[in-house]
């Protein structure tokens, strides 16, 4: 059953394929969202979970305070929601979300970008070197993370969307590349991963310090009316 708590959905946006570019016939429509619950369910013994899930509709949210917390530790999943050109619904506090978004970009995606880009290449290698299949679509996201990890490190925002290395990106995903000239790509966009952080022009840390004043500012607007702010 659909959970209720969809409803406060305060931001609903699409990303995946069809936010990236990489989208062809058949693919999905992934659907991920910030919800803000009544502040009587938030303060409940039962409490409110921290993600929303209706598999069904493709579809996910987060409960405002989780969402921040992944957004301040650069988590790249978390931050294309707040980037993604396609924004499909938003509050007037959703609207105030997206106009902070900015303040969780920082010097961690270094890490956060490069740190999983590089154990998901070190277990592609093991499992070719096991003889087993390679999962080529999981191999084009991590060549993506590391473009827009660097994108994002030179002050260019977090972006979504792939532009240039759209026909690249497919051909890897599609397996029409061999694990050599995959390996040769990452290389080289990892390397341009560390000049980016060496050159970059991003905090060493997100600012903590408005992004709590958002989320106080919102739990407060919760209170204050059963109204979806």
């Amino acid at each position: 059953m659909r959970s209720p708590l969809f409803d406060r959905q305060i931001l609903r946006v699409v990303i995946g394929s069809r936010a990236y570019g990489l989208e062809e016939a058949g693919s999905d429509t992934d659907r991920r969202g910030v919800y803000l619950p009544a502040a009587a369910d938030h303060w409940s013994l039962d409490g409110v979970p921290d993600v929303l899930r209706d598999d069904d509709r493709e579809e996910m949210a987060w409960e405002l305070g989780r969402f921040l917390r992944l957004a301040l530790k650069g988590n790249p999943t978390v931050l294309e929601v707040l980037f993604t050109p396609r924004v499909t619904d938003a509050t007037p506090l959703g609207r105030e979300l997206l106009a902070l978004r900015t303040a969780f970009l920082s010097k961690r995606l270094h890490a956060t970008c490069g740190g999983y880009a590089d154990q998901q290449f070190a277990k592609l290698q093991r499992r070719a070197q096991a003889g087993k299949s390679i999962n080529w679509k999981h191999a084009a996201h991590c060549l993506r993370l590391l473009a827009t990890g660097a994108k994002a490190l030179a002050g260019d925002g977090f972006p979504v969307h792939v532009g240039p290395h759209r026909d690249l990106l497919l051909s890897v995903r599609r397996g029409e590349r061999s694990l050599e000239e995959v390996d040769a790509v990452a290389a080289e966009w990892r390397s341009g991963l560390d000049l980016a952080l060496r050159n970059s022009p991003l905090p060493n840390e997100p600012d903590v310090a408005a992004v709590d004043a958002f989320l106080i500012h919102a739990r407060r607007r919760a209170a204050d009316s059963d109204a979806l702010p």
